[in-house]
């Protein structure tokens, strides 16, 4: 039926250990995005609440009986400053790549962009050039706006003939408007709100001065503090500052958390972690002994290896095991439902590569092999425990 490295104890306790098995915020809201194109390689992507935000002027301009026209420009200021906000992150993109750092993708949400940096830098110089290079391409199209636009003719007009320019967005206002915005988005992303750029650069500098764990918890605390004041006063006057206010609160949280996690994990690799009692499946083993296995015991994820047992050939993951058997037409063996497409993590690959790969993906349970042959395996869980174990030695 199935055979095992080390046959599972059916007994061993349940492992939960809720409060360190922390996934980072912002995956859940890079799904279901479309992909405009790709710049310099780097995709960028769009995701389907910004066309909230789309509607929320077109309406917000009928319900101030804005004019068709001024609807429209209003709307194309939007994707136009949103170019800004590409630009913006491609600046941070390009300068991390100097230093050998990629970036998966950019996204667009209605709050902003976000740049997936593959690896976060720990050299607090490196980090301090990549976050300076995003508002210094604000600064960059502000300061080519103002060499373009006629300031001169503000000076002609008294104070009711300038509300009355900048009433609603059009062509004769538009460079005006889109100035100042890259102003504010500059002087903006300087609030030190900790993972905004300005907290990034609070951290940066820091960490010159401090170590990572301490610089990051102080940007971070700060970044919250900021957040709350952000939710209260959007709460007031503006809806989208209260819902950035949410975002820096819990992604100052999130990495607070994720960096403590990295400092623990740090000089032990897979081998040190990894779990050796697991079982494995042939193929052409039923699908009903594995559901067995999974109602005795705790296991819930599984590595498929080949005739010798020693290769492994695929993973059946539990969600899996579910949606086949909603979609049932008879007999199942476990290559019907495995997944082939899967990595494989080497025993002496290092643990915070390893979470760091846990946190961007996922799937979050991996055979683990010594060259070819498979010695045991790792899964989010597993991670977690050890630091668990490792803070109590520490601390």
């Amino acid at each position: 039926m199935y055979k095992s490295l080390k046959r599972y104890i059916s007994s061993k306790p349940k492992r939960s250990l809720q409060k360190f098995d922390l996934k980072q915020s912002d995956i859940a809201i890079m799904k279901r995005a479309l992909t405009l194109g790709r710049i310099a390689g780097i995709r960028v992507q769009v995701h389907w609440t910004f066309v909230l935000l789309i509607l929320w002027i077109t309406f917000s301009g009928i319900w101030a009986e804005t004019s068709t026209a001024g609807i429209l420009w209003s709307n194309f200021f939007v994707i136009v400053l949103f170019g800004c906000v590409v630009l913006h992150e491609l600046g941070h993109a390009l300068t991390a790549r100097q230093f050998s750092i990629q970036t998966k993708e950019i996204t667009l949400l209605p709050i902003g962009g976000v740049a997936s940096l593959e690896d976060i830098p720990e050299e607090p110089r490196e980090e301090l050039l990549i976050t300076l290079a995003g508002p210094a391409v604000n600064i960059v199209i502000a300061f080519l706006l103002y060499l373009v636009i006629p300031f001169d003719f503000l000076q002609e007009l008294d104070e009711t003939q300038i509300q009355q320019f900048f009433s609603e967005i059009s062509a004769r206002n538009f460079l005006f408007l889109l100035f100042y915005a890259n102003v504010i988005l500059a002087v903006f992303n300087f609030i030190p709100a900790f993972p905004m750029d300005g907290g990034r650069i609070l951290r940066a500098l820091l960490s010159m001065r401090l170590d990572r764990v301490k610089a990051t918890q102080i940007a971070a605390n700060l970044g919250q503090l900021v957040a709350v004041i952000f939710f209260f006063f959007g709460l007031l006057y503006n809806p989208f500052l209260a819902l950035i206010g949410v975002f820096i609160f819990f992604g100052a949280f999130g990495e607070n958390v994720m960096v403590q996690h990295l400092t623990l994990l740090q000089g032990y690799n897979a081998k040190d972690a990894m779990m050796t009692d697991i079982t494995v499946f042939d193929p052409d083993d039923s699908l009903e002994s594995v559901i067995e296995l999974i109602l005795s015991g705790t296991e819930r994820d599984f590595i498929v290896t080949n005739s010798d047992g020693h290769r492994p050939v695929g993973i059946v993951y539990n969600q899996n095991i579910i949606q086949a058997m909603k979609a049932k037409d008879g007999p199942l063996t476990v290559k019907d439902v495995m997944n082939s497409n899967f990595d494989i993590i080497n025993e002496s690959d290092e643990l915070t590569a390893i979470y760091r790969k846990m946190q961007s993906e996922q799937k979050s349970f991996f055979p683990v092999t010594d060259g070819n042959r498979l010695s045991g395996a790792i899964d989010r869980t597993n991670i977690n425990e050890f630091m668990v174990f490792k803070s109590s030695v520490a601390y």
